[in-house]
């Protein structure tokens, strides 16, 4: 909660926001990272130059000052940002950092219309939530029985190409010993070390089912279109890892958990490399429930970008009551329905009563849940994995 004083200055900060929010979240980041150099590593350089990573921070400015009073609906905001922020091991030292970057942003923004009292009142927002996360991940810090940044030497024992730009790489723990617990739906953080010394962290879904003594991620290399650049780190892995190489990863953390323990009938839906945590449910589910009731439906290019079908074909030989719907937009054959996903195409379901989960591109996500919502799916009922701007699209 925030002070009477300031209340009054952070509502009239919203219509600010909604104007100069992205301008003030670029000259945040053009001023830190002069300042901070090092603090490059823990962010994705590639959102930086398509401008996702401003407007993302821009969207979480603007909803947490329409929302201040409603910390409700900005929870499952707040657990998503801390759970990323424990990915890549944001310490407390950081928050003030970002704090006297943000409000100088403001004020350079904003000129002579920041005054002291708007600028009292946001320092003061600022350090609201800041507290709220910094005690978040310091208790997941505390229940992984890590410190923020730790990294674990894992040993790649099977890389296997799933699609024209998808590999799946398996790894071990380097030092023989057992693999941190985690959900289907979770992710880690690798570490890239390119020629010239810089270091990169990127977040990749576990793409198999927890209770093995191995661990799965599977990367899409993302080759740049238009003004997005092609993955660096990516890039990176398709090109330099193999069986053998050693990999930083962090210990897993993500909330998108798909329920995969009980016998209720569940929809997984996905396009693209979306796929990575629903395989990874699925797998979990063809283990402790196989005669579960799972619609697992993925949209695709095409057969030669659809990956992880030998998994789903796994899947079907061990659930007689999974229903298994594709879409492919160039080869719609062997079993493929022509096109984008389309509710009326897929199985029914009791509307009211079924989880529903969706991981893919923004524009997959947000058709499927318009069209959901449309179709009587309360909206408590669907789940999503996204960590740019549409994650606040509710509170906006």
């Amino acid at each position: 909660m925030i002070s009477a004083t300031s209340r009054p200055y952070i509502d009239a900060s919203v219509p600010v926001l909604r104007q100069h929010g992205q301008a003030i979240t670029t000259t945040f980041y053009r001023n830190m990272f002069v300042a901070h150099p090092e603090l490059t590593y823990l962010f994705n350089m590639g959102n930086q130059a398509s401008g996702v990573q401003q407007q993302s921070l821009a969207s979480a400015l603007f909803a947490y000052a329409a929302n201040i009073d409603n910390m409700a609906a900005l929870a499952p905001v707040a657990s998503r940002i801390a759970h990323k922020h424990a990915s890549v091991g944001l310490r407390p030292d950081h928050y003030p950092i970002v704090g006297f970057h943000l409000l100088g942003a403001i004020r350079e923004v904003l000129g002579e219309a920041a005054t002291e009292p708007l600028l009292k009142a946001w320092e003061e927002a600022y350090g609201s939530l800041a507290r709220v996360l910094i005690d978040a991940e310091a208790k997941m810090y505390a229940d992984a029985g890590i410190e923020p940044g730790q990294l674990r030497a894992m040993r790649v024992v099977e890389v296997t190409c799933e699609s024209e730009n998808v590999i799946a790489i398996r790894m071990v723990a380097a030092d023989g010993g057992a693999l941190p617990p985690f959900r289907a739906g979770q992710y880690v953080s690798v570490e890239a070390i390119f020629e010239d010394g810089r270091r990169q962290l990127r977040q990749y879904s576990v793409s198999d089912a927890p209770g093995k003594d191995s661990l799965r991620i599977s990367v899409k290399r993302e080759d740049g279109i238009g003004a997005n650049p092609a993955g660096a780190v990516s890039n990176w892995l398709h090109q330099n890892v193999k069986v053998g190489t050693l990999l930083q990863v962090s210990h897993p953390f993500g909330d998108f958990l798909p329920d995969t323990e009980s016998d209720e009938p569940v929809v997984l839906l996905s396009a693209g490399v979306g796929i990575t945590p629903m395989i990874a449910a699925l797998n979990r589910i063809a283990r402790v429930h196989p005669d579960r009731r799972v619609i697992f439906a993925h949209a695709a290019r095409s057969s030669a970008f659809h990956p992880h079908q030998e998994d789903i074909a796994a899947a079907q030989a061990r659930m007689p009551h999974l229903q298994v719907v594709t879409f492919h937009d160039e080869d719609a054959g062997a079993g493929a329905l022509p096109g984008k996903m389309e509710l009326a195409r897929l199985p029914s379901w009791p509307r009211g009563e079924t989880d529903v989960y969706l991981c893919g591109p923004l524009p997959f996500m947000q058709a499927q849940w318009h069209a959901l919502l449309a179709a009587g799916v309360p909206a408590g009922r669907l789940h999503r994995e996204v960590f740019g701007p549409d994650l606040l699209d509710h509170l906006l």
